[in-house]
């Protein structure tokens, strides 16, 4: 029988709710083909929450990610979806991945960072180039944090240069990141499922 796996996607779009988010329709997307492996999952909008600036689990008072936190561990697999701005991930994408930093300070009974055998992948949306970057550093932060990153974990889409688009208005998604959704969300619950059997040694 397959282990019952849990996902949170983090939605790190500057748009609070409820205002329309490419990065929400890609994000979305990822969640429902984990869904057809049996996964289920939530969607988490950062820029809702008060998460404060800082390295630590808790930046005390009034801030809100101990709550976001506990969801994040909740999970086997996280989708860190962001969108492109400048360039570069979203302030709110560089802030999560500011407070994830705690995580390596904090370990299970055998030594281990609390991240190993949780799995992480990528989605990028923007009207602008960056994506390869973006997932690129996110990889390596996630990675450095403790997750485990499968195999085509990242999915994206850019629009043609000075031709302003937004993902969230396309007609239907295009074939190639539709199709790459399936393949990363496929590897990162095959993944998780090996994790789940054979967890990293322990230190």
């Amino acid at each position: 029988m397959d282990t019952p796996l849990r996902a949170v996607a983090l939605n790190c779009t500057l748009k609070p709710s409820p205002g329309e988010s490419s990065t929400d329709v890609i994000t979305d997307q990822l969640l429902a083909e984990l869904t057809t492996h049996g996964v289920t999952g939530e969607t988490i909008r950062v820029v809702d929450y008060d998460v404060k600036p800082g390295v630590e689990a808790d930046m005390g008072h009034g801030d809100q990610w101990p709550e976001l936190r506990e969801r994040i561990l909740a999970a086997d697999i996280l989708v860190f979806g962001t969108p492109t701005w400048v360039g570069h991930m979203s302030s709110v994408a560089q802030r999560v991945l500011e407070r994830l930093d705690a995580e390596l300070s904090e370990t299970d009974d055998q030594g281990r960072p609390i991240m190993f055998g949780k799995v992480a992948i990528v989605a990028v949306v923007g009207n602008e180039d960056g994506a390869h970057k973006i997932i690129a550093d996110t990889f390596q932060g996630l990675n450095d944090i403790g997750y485990t990153i499968p195999a085509q974990g990242g999915t994206y889409w850019n629009h043609e240069a000075m031709n302003p688009k937004d993902y969230k208005d396309l007609d239907e998604t295009p074939s190639a990141v539709a199709a790459t959704n399936k393949t990363a969300a496929a590897n990162a619950v095959h993944l998780a499922r090996q994790l789940t059997q054979a967890q990293y040694p322990g230190s």
